[in-house]
């Protein structure tokens, strides 16, 4: 199940496809995009964890 979570987290981040005429700040906005799903998927597996106990 926590595979298909984070699958579906990770097809979320994607959804956006960059294009070749993408402008810089449209990439800045992107990759931080990125970076806060990679930091949400980090917390619910703590949190998984820590709900275990």
């Amino acid at each position: 199940m926590n595979k298909g979570i984070n699958s579906g987290m990770r097809a979320m981040s994607k959804r956006g496809q960059r294009d070749s005429d993408e402008s810089q700040e449209a990439r800045k906005m992107n990759r931080q995009g990125q970076q806060n799903t990679r930091g949400l998927r980090q917390t619910t597996r703590m949190l998984r964890r820590i709900s275990k106990f």
